[in-house]
């Protein structure tokens, strides 16, 4: 038997060289899927190219689109693949009575051609918003910082929505149209059912609309404090001064009180310094002028610092530093703050003072008259009225 035999031979319904091409289309598409998919995102680049505003995003397009295409391009060459050969039943449309096998294959091709199509303008939604990112970035206006974030996520949702009604209706035959109108039955249930996500995206609206706060801001929502780094469209990403990453639902940043610490003029420093009860009126009177002075000329303060003897405590002697620091940057107020506890350290020394801690003071009296001890006994000797 030569090979044109070979390859004429039949099994199951179709030749040797048909089982051949397919094979070959397979291995074709499995070894070549990602080098189109390059060429594919490079074509697809040169469309967007014009939108990006001069900026270089090439590698960022290929490595969002990449894999999506990769697979979204197997399953076209899967499709082929199985055209070349014969089948009983005509494999690219389901009827009525067709075996549950071939049911089954037939829809689960459709939902995973669906679910990559879908992959892939996620990933086109992804580049937009980057390309829309780097524009906002060049701005001085915060509010398009927040908003590109807010209306990818959004488009987003909508397009897993409508992907997934498309497959409802294309795959499984459901009447969408019905199904929807269905929805105004059930509306009242789902909206209980989904009250929070609706209060967080009621709540996303208003942040935008009263802009509390923007991307960059230090805000205090009850005991947090942290940068504000994303606002979402049902919660807003702080990042504390720990370096922590939080995230919190867009209701709870409304309804809680809300310090935005980035709008203060200036930051404020308040504490009291502890002297010795040793510590004369002269001592404190100097202290408190020279710190005032201090104060008062430093080229970060302002004119508004208060330097006063305030309280006579249970160990100490308190004098009240309160100052404002012209700066909303958290590591150049402390340097600030740092620079003036030297001084106010050198101050007091220089005076002569001392700084107290909580100390106690016990007091030994002996007895003015001690009655004499006899040798014959230790206690005291009786009186004679004692005796009687």
């Amino acid at each position: 038997m030569n090979w044109r035999e070979i390859l004429a031979y039949e099994f199951l319904g179709n030749t040797v060289q048909e089982f051949l091409i397919f094979a070959g289309i397979l291995l074709f598409g499995f070894i070549f899927k990602t080098l189109l998919s390059r060429l594919l995102s490079g074509v697809l680049y040169k469309l967007v190219n014009r939108f990006s505003n001069g900026n270089d995003n090439q590698s960022a397009f290929k490595h969002l689109l990449i894999q999506p295409l990769e697979v979204l391009l197997f399953l076209f060459f899967l499709y082929f693949a199985f055209l070349v050969l014969d089948y009983p039943l005509d494999p690219t449309e389901i009827r009525k009575g067709d075996p549950f096998v071939k049911t089954f294959a037939f829809r689960t091709y459709q939902v995973f051609v669906i679910v990559a199509l879908t992959w892939v303008v996620l990933r086109f939604v992804d580049f937009v918003g980057l390309i829309f990112k780097h524009r906002a970035e060049q701005t001085a206006s915060k509010l398009d910082d927040q908003l590109v974030p807010f209306f990818k996520d959004f488009s987003k949702v909508l397009l897993v929505i409508f992907s997934f009604l498309s497959m409802l209706g294309l795959v499984f035959g459901v009447n969408v149209a019905g199904l929807v109108a269905g929805l105004g039955v059930g509306g009242l249930a789902i909206a209980f059912a989904a009250k929070e996500s609706l209060e967080n995206l009621l709540a996303s609206f208003t942040i935008f609309l009263d802009q509390p706060f923007v991307i960059g801001d230090l805000v205090q929502v009850g005991e947090l404090l942290g940068v504000v780094e994303k606002i979402g469209f049902r919660s807003t990403r702080i990042r504390t001064l720990e370096k922590s990453f939080v995230t919190l639902p867009n209701k709870f940043m409304i309804d809680k009180p809300l310090d935005n610490l980035t709008l203060r003029t200036f930051r404020r420093a308040k504490f009291d310094i502890n002297l010795t009860y040793g510590t004369t009126s002269e001592q404190i009177r100097a202290i408190s002028r020279e710190i005032q002075e201090y104060i008062d000329h430093h080229p970060r303060t302002n004119q508004e610092g208060r330097i006063r003897f305030l309280n006579l405590g249970a160990h100490s002697k308190d004098v009240m530093i309160l100052y404002f620091v012209d700066t909303m940057d958290w590591n150049e107020f402390i340097d600030v703050k740092e620079e003036v506890n030297y001084k106010i350290v050198e101050i007091v020394e220089r005076n002569g003072a001392e700084f107290a801690f909580p100390t106690q003071t016990l007091h030994l009296q002996r007895p003015t008259h001690t009655p004499p001890l006899t040798a014959a006994s230790p206690y005291p000797a009786a009186k004679e009225s004692d005796m009687e």
